[in-house]
């Protein structure tokens, strides 16, 4: 056991101190006085998003771009309550051009189809997605315009953090976000990208369709921003990026309830046995190992099987290293306030991830009102 655990530990720590070193090799970008000259077609499906629409449409008609350089594309992905409507009164006494269409499904994944219909609808340059329930920063596509003409890329990953925190739930699930924000930039950092957003990407549309978009992933229902990332990394290795800029930062909603974070986290934890990036399986192997590693020496120690002095040195080597990266990640996001919930949280993210894992082989989840299988 001990010699499996200081394999395990090992194996974690070398992967999280790489993360650490990659999160400081990603520079902190900053906005130059250049003309603007990008044009972005900013995609956004939703579904009975009634409640979570007026946050949006009022940060993207206060957005400092050209309005001539861009457009929105909503694609209502069979809404049932009034979210068409409202987004059309809104943008009737705007000059923002704009347009709402009707997701073409094609395939299990409807956010797929959605950012496909989207594309294929497109008029403009850049594709750059985000979700109905975001709220965008004012200087959101001046950054990316800057970064792009600065450094010609076909694909963009940007941050994205929680607008507000008040309860113990949203805290957890927001020192959650940093743990995989700081990996995010931390994999972009070490030249393995991994992982991304969909609140947050962007991609040029010529690249999107010569790689073929999504295809050959289309039957798995969630992944449109991750399978997405791994086509493009594959065919532009040295085009892909992580822009690091607070003016670029997405802001979203924690879930409400036990019960959504849960179909949340199995969504997203259900497409990990299709990755092909072997790094990105790796990774979560050695997650999934420690976690449960926490687990069996907590469980261990308290009923005398290992001697509790060696479950508080691995705990404290865990605790330490996982620190570091959430705190350079919660300074990037100016959150840092929420890191004395830290230490609590050390014990609950461990039952939590293994759970999921667990939950993800074997139970389906739910997603906009709809059922999926595993």
């Amino acid at each position: 056991m001990s010699v499996i655990s200081v394999v395990i530990l090992i194996l974690y720590c070398v992967l999280i101190v790489a993360f650490i070193i990659g999160f400081d090799k990603v520079e902190h970008f900053h906005l130059k006085t250049i003309r603007p000259k990008t044009t972005f077609s900013v995609v956004i499906p939703f579904r009975d998003e009634a409640e979570q629409l007026p946050g949006l449409l009022d940060s993207l008609s206060k957005l400092n771009y050209p309005k001539g350089l861009f457009e929105i594309v909503f694609v209502d992905d069979d809404s049932e309550d009034n979210s068409v409507k409202i987004i059309e009164k809104y943008f009737d006494k705007l000059s923002i051009p704009f347009k709402v269409v009707k997701n073409n499904r094609k395939t299990n994944s409807p956010k797929k189809d959605a950012v496909e219909t989207a594309v294929n609808q497109a008029h403009f340059d850049w594709i750059l997605t985000t979700d109905a329930d975001c709220t965008v920063a004012e200087n959101w596509l001046l950054a990316f315009d800057t970064f792009i003409q600065q450094h010609k890329p076909a694909l963009i990953a940007a941050p994205v953090t929680f607008k507000s925190v008040s309860s113990l739930f949203e805290k957890f699930q927001l020192i959650d976000l940093w743990s995989l924000q700081g990996a995010t930039i931390g994999g972009f950092g070490i030249k393995r990208p991994f992982l991304c957003n969909g609140a947050n990407l962007c991609y040029k549309k010529q690249s999107f369709l010569a790689i073929h978009g999504f295809e050959g992933n289309e039957h798995i229902a969630s992944g449109d921003d991750i399978f997405l990332l791994e086509k493009m990394a594959m065919h532009y290795p040295d085009k892909v990026h992580f822009l690091k800029i607070d003016k670029a930062i997405i802001t979203t909603h924690a879930e409400t309830t036990l019960k959504k974070l849960i179909s949340q986290r199995i969504r997203w934890a259900a497409k990990a046995t299709s990755y092909k990036n072997a790094f990105s399986k790796l990774v979560s192997l050695a997650v999934f190992g420690m976690n449960l590693l926490f687990l069996l020496l907590l469980l261990g120690s308290i009923f005398r099987f290992i001697s509790w002095q060696f479950f508080i040195l691995f705990f404290t080597i865990k605790f330490c290293i996982d620190g570091i990266l959430l705190y350079k990640t919660a300074l990037f996001f100016k959150q840092q306030h929420i890191l004395k919930h830290y230490l609590w949280s050390s014990f609950v993210y461990p039952i939590f991830i293994i759970f999921i894992a667990l939950a993800s082989f074997g139970f389906g989840y739910s997603w906009k009102g709809r059922r999926y299988q595993q």
